[in-house]
């Protein structure tokens, strides 16, 4: 199976290197290295001139992530691609792994893998991705991208490898709407062609330096509000592909609030309410969407469940203090380590129960309808 690694690029000179090293130094030797330069102005492109034939080199004017993803994948010849951001770096075995999973599953979508946190210059934090908290999901997601597409445990960009069979049935990306955070259109869209893959080994680095477009280490909700802005406009792709395809009837079926994008909603709402992007929204309304977000989370324990609401309860109630408190242990598993290790016995054994339902239960993949509400 050939493989196409397509490297995205915006003045990331200081990193770029080790990106575009760890695509050719993977152990698995079917494969081209695409690199998209989506208009810098530090010495990025000579970086690239540098590499000769060993890289295909695309030079563009700046348009956004999304531009340049649509360049890449327009080149590509791979039947597997990864898109790898270029202040992160492949682990050696990755693309290997990959193959090995799309080999032994060729109708899936995509292919995920955790990946390590490294700081600036390139050390490990000792942070995995996603937290220990949240599993790895596998199998049929279709009902979850339609019910709470925001509340999965998303990689970043890095940490997925796609069917290039089904990234052409949603390309080209919206340019405009996805300049930044253009994976999460693929992370909501792609489980509805096909299942979707967890491996368990870690297969990239993903590097926080500070000036990652969606990676914070403190509040800030200026960037929350973009993410609900981009998590609304994601909703409505969705729901064009899922009345396209049959999985829906009616655009009002799907996505239901996930609560994930209710939480934002609601802490922009508290801590700056002259800011707020959503019209119609009450601190009253989101609390009790959130019941009912929580009511349709089918792969959740009632304890988790039951957190979900006493957090939403005691957020609306709380004064602006408490509430910017509450902000942060939402945001912030690492503040509330405790917590998170019972949180995690909660959603793993769900997740074990819920494996054994789903595989006595599952809807055959491609283009039947899915039930309104889940089983």
């Amino acid at each position: 199976m050939w493989v196409s690694i397509i490297i995205n690029n915006y003045n990331y000179g200081r990193f770029l290197k080790d990106a575009i090293d760890s695509a050719l130094g993977q152990t698995y030797a079917q494969l081209e290295v695409i690199v998209v330069d989506d208009g810098s102005t530090d010495n990025s492109r000579e970086i690239i001139a540098g590499y000769g034939s060993r890289v295909i080199p695309i030079l563009q004017p700046n348009g956004g992530q999304a531009a340049a993803m649509n360049a890449g994948l327009a080149r590509s010849a791979g039947h597997i691609v990864l898109f790898l951001d270029s202040d992160d770096v492949l682990l050696p075995h990755a693309v290997k792994d990959v193959v090995g999973a799309f080999r032994k599953q060729p109708d899936a979508a995509r292919v995920h893998f955790r990946m390590q946190v490294i700081d600036a210059s390139g050390e490990p934090t000792g942070v995995l991705k996603p937290h220990a908290h949240f599993p790895l999901v596998s199998g049929d997601l279709r009902q979850h991208v339609l019910y709470f597409p925001d509340d999965m445990p998303w990689l970043p960009t890095s940490g997925n490898a796609y069917s290039a069979r089904v990234l052409r049935k949603i390309f080209p990306i919206p340019v405009q709407e996805y300049r930044i955070l253009a994976d999460l259109y693929l992370s909501h869209i792609t489980p509805l062609f096909g299942p979707v893959i967890g491996l368990t080994e870690v297969g990239a680095q993903y590097r926080v330096h500070g000036g990652n477009n969606y990676e914070v280490t403190s509040l800030n909700l200026e960037q929350l509000r973009r993410t609900v802005q981009h998590w609304r406009t994601t909703h409505r792709y969705v729901r064009k592909f899922a009345l396209a395809h049959r999985m829906i009837s009616h655009p009002c079926q799907a996505p239901t609030n996930a609560m994930a994008c209710l939480a934002n909603q609601l802490i922009s709402l508290k801590l700056e309410p002259h800011k707020h992007l959503v019209p119609g929204d009450s601190v009253h309304k989101l609390f009790w969407a959130s019941v009912i977000a929580a009511g349709q989370r089918f792969n959740a324990s009632w304890q988790m469940k039951l957190f979900y609401i006493l957090w939403f309860l005691a957020m609306s109630l709380a004064p602006r203090s408490l509430a910017r408190w509450l902000a942060v242990k939402w945001h912030f598993p690492e503040t509330r380590k405790g917590l998170s290790s019972l949180l995690a016995r909660f959603q793993w054994r769900q997740r074990t129960d819920h494996a054994v339902a789903s595989q006595q239960t599952r809807p055959a993949v491609g283009g039947s309808r899915l039930p309104v509400r889940p089983a």
